[in-house]
């Protein structure tokens, strides 16, 4: 799954998100989803969450 619908993501998944900073590099950052942050029901470049450990990134991949 590719993290870009916000039914597929919710608080407790393991994901791999890219941050602001890293998205000319694409390096991908992983982490437990603590808050869901994009309202709508889907975004192209990824649904934007904040992990357990405080980073804000969007959503690359969903680790199954």
């Amino acid at each position: 799954m590719n993290g870009q619908k916000r039914e597929d993501v919710y608080a407790g998944r393991l994901v791999d998100i890219v941050l602001k900073e890293d998205q000319r590099t694409g390096k991908l950052t992983r982490g437990t989803v603590k808050d869901i942050l994009t309202n709508s029901s889907n975004h192209p470049r990824g649904i934007k969450v904040r992990l357990m450990d405080g980073k804000i990134g969007r959503v690359q991949i969903i680790i199954k």
